[in-house]
């Protein structure tokens, strides 16, 4: 291949037809594209769109590129055409017709006004300002087509793709949101009256809001791939869709808590009764039991026996009255305080029944002490003893009187005591050598 042009060595026919055939099957594939391009759902969507921000300027740069891309494939089918037709002239063709094709195959043989040679809004360098018109090769175009291609289905994939995930998400948290909200007025939960009433009216302007800027400029609801360079590289940032559905989903809990209160309220008002009727009796057997205290035991210290808090009556009748009023979100927070209030005034009023009764308590374990030490002596034949009667006689004296003076009674019962177990020594030095009795003795 000896022979050169402008364009290098000329091409022989085996060359020639190899290239012809390359350029067909690669202006097919571009048509194929630019045909899927213009009937993608996603540019379909952008022309009827009322597009705002990002979104509006990407896509009149996408409309110019998409014009653009046209423009170039008509050259370019035109361009291949004419060497097609070149070649068909004759079967072997001559060196002039070699000359011509390798000229349209390999050199710049397409010419483009510069008006039509760069997307609208290009800056300068690009748009190719100051000049009139461009000239390509075939395979240059193919190049600039491609690029043109990959940014346009990159803007209309990514639309596509936002507008296929969050708009109907959004409907579906939006019907949620609905229906939560005919359930939450039914049980008294309103904005301005309760927390999760005004959390809703939040959630639903968010949403509103949200549905129209992602119709509107979906390219604001985009996240990148890291590193990735293919159209429609990344996925939709649901960051706010998300933060709502989780402030709905806590909202329904609420509601949920409130719905329980009223199937229970009833129960929980009963039961609540009933511990606070334990504790008002538990407190009037307390005050009883402090009256024979002081009556019967002398010298100590009872303690003061209050009142039941009327502040618990009052709250209850308050409960009650949210009850017959259906304001359930009322009556879910007071129905918590009132059960722990109500448990801790039973725990109180037991306590206090306790500390009243403890010298009652003293008294019987006192008097337990004493006739159990008389059994004691009883067995060790001693119950005839002087000693150990007059001494029981004085410890039961105070025992069984009124006011008995527990700490003179606790000493009585402690010298009847070391009088037995002086006697109980004696008793055994006495009968040392002798069988012991097994059956007599005890301890």
């Amino acid at each position: 291949m000896g022979d050169t042009g402008p364009s290098g060595p000329v091409l022989d026919r085996d060359e020639v037809d190899r290239a012809l055939a390359r350029l067909g099957a690669e202006h097919e594939a571009i048509e194929t594209s630019l045909l899927a391009l213009q009937d993608h759902a996603g540019r379909r969507l952008l022309e009827g769109a009322e597009l705002t921000g990002t979104t509006k300027e990407r896509w009149v740069s996408t409309e110019a590129s998409i014009t653009l891309l046209w423009t170039y494939f008509d050259a370019y089918t035109a361009a291949l055409r004419t060497a097609r037709d070149i070649r068909a002239r004759r079967r072997w063709s001559s060196r002039e017709d070699l000359a011509e094709l390798t000229e349209l195959l390999r050199g710049e043989c397409v010419t483009l006004a510069g008006s039509t040679t760069a997307p609208a809004g290009a800056p300068a360098p690009l748009a190719g300002a100051g000049r009139l018109s461009h000239r390509y090769s075939l395979s240059a175009l193919v190049d600039e087509m491609n690029d043109l291609y990959a940014s346009s289905l990159d803007m209309v994939v990514t639309a596509d793709a936002v507008w296929s995930a969050l708009p109907a998400r959004i409907d579906l948290l939006a019907a949620e949101l609905q229906r939560t909200r005919r359930l939450a007025h039914s049980i008294g939960v309103r904005p301005g009256e309760h927390p999760s009433g005004d959390d809703l009216e939040r959630i639903t302007r968010t949403l509103t809001t949200l549905r129209e800027r992602v119709v509107s400029d979906p390219l604001a609801y985009w996240v990148p791939a890291q590193g990735s360079s293919a159209p429609g590289g990344g996925r939709p940032d649901t960051t706010v869709y998300d933060r709502e559905a989780r402030a709905l989903e806590e909202v329904r809990r609420e509601i949920d808590a409130v719905l329980t209160v009223r199937q229970d309220a009833e129960a929980r008002l009963v039961r609540l009764r009933d511990v606070l009727s334990r504790a008002d009796r538990t407190l009037a057997e307390a005050r009883t039991a402090r009256g024979e205290v002081l009556a019967k035991i002398a010298a100590t210290e009872v303690p003061v026996v209050g009142g039941p808090p009327t502040v618990l009556q009052e709250q209850l009748s308050t409960a009650a009255e949210y009850r017959r009023h259906a304001q359930w979100h009322r009556l879910s927070p007071l129905l918590e305080s009132l059960e722990q209030k109500a448990e801790d005034e039973l725990l109180r009023a037991r306590e206090s029944l306790s500390a009243v009764t403890a010298p009652l308590a003293v008294r019987a374990e006192l008097r337990g002490r004493l006739d159990a030490y008389k059994a004691k002596v009883a067995r060790h034949g001693l119950a005839e003893d002087p000693l150990l009667v007059e001494r029981y006689d004085a410890a039961r004296r105070m025992l069984w009187s009124a006011p008995c003076d527990l700490r003179v009674a606790e000493q009585a019962v402690l010298r009847y005591q070391q009088a037995a177990a002086e006697q109980f020594g004696t008793a055994r030095g006495t009968q040392q050598g002798a069988p012991e009795d097994r059956g007599g003795s005890g301890t």
